[in-house]
């Protein structure tokens, strides 16, 4: 009953949530059911897709490279977000690579519903304008981070951020492990840059390590290096 759509309390979060329970019993019928395991790729930059990707659990990151090959990190996917619908209503090749960071379940909504309710559902339609409007505005404040703000900067933004939407364990890790050089593409450094900025927040009691993991110990100081103090 869960995989339902008229049932699934994820469309709460996405344009889907506009729908008719009719249209819902609809995209119920054709979606597909996948589980994509970690590190692997959902859809590739360059790709024409046939459908939309609603995220049921698990993370993604959506990334470009760019022309010298270096990948950079531009959004993490998070529960509930649809992916690639940019792509299906332009009707254009994929902008960005979408990877999984953990294993994932997503639904794969066909590209014939997503265009037919967009015709007939004017809602839905203004919900989907909506969605698109926000994932522009995220794509300016990473233009803007990138370009006025230290990597150093960067790097305590995206520690936070990731406590913030993820959450962390009894210990005091981030929940959600990223690998350095996923952290390197996020903040757009190189991975041994990286490793020495985290070796620094460390020695002056900003975070702690555990192997690949990562614990925020002191976030105002984090903070304060955000806004520049």
């Amino acid at each position: 009953m869960e995989s339902r759509c008229e049932n699934c309390i994820i469309r709460q979060f996405n344009s889907l949530r506009a729908l008719s329970k009719e249209e819902l019993k609809k995209v119920s019928i054709a979606k597909i059911s996948k589980k994509i395991k970690k590190g692997d790729a959902l859809f590739s930059e360059g790709q024409k897709l046939d459908g939309v990707y609603c995220v049921r659990n698990g993370v993604s990151k959506l990334s470009k490279l760019s022309s010298n090959g270096k990948e950079q990190i531009v959004k993490l996917t998070n529960r509930g977000e649809i992916m690639g619908q940019r792509s299906v209503i332009a009707e254009d090749y994929t902008n960005l690579s979408a990877t999984a960071i953990n294993d994932m379940e997503v639904c794969f909504i066909p590209k014939e519903i997503i265009t037919t309710t967009l015709n007939t559902n004017p809602y839905f339609s203004l919900e989907v304008l909506r969605h698109m409007a926000h994932d522009l505005k995220e794509a300016d404040d990473v233009i803007v981070n990138m370009s006025q703000k230290t990597v150093k900067q960067r790097l305590a933004e995206a520690l936070l951020y990731l406590r913030q939407n993820y959450g962390e364990d009894e210990n005091g890790f981030l929940l959600l492990t990223l690998s350095r050089d996923d952290y390197a593409n996020i903040v757009g450094a190189a991975t041994e840059s990286l490793i020495r900025m985290l070796s620094d927040f460390k020695k002056k009691g900003l975070i702690k390590t555990e192997g690949k993991k990562i614990g925020i110990v002191n976030d105002c100081a984090l903070k304060e290096l955000i806004d520049g103090f």
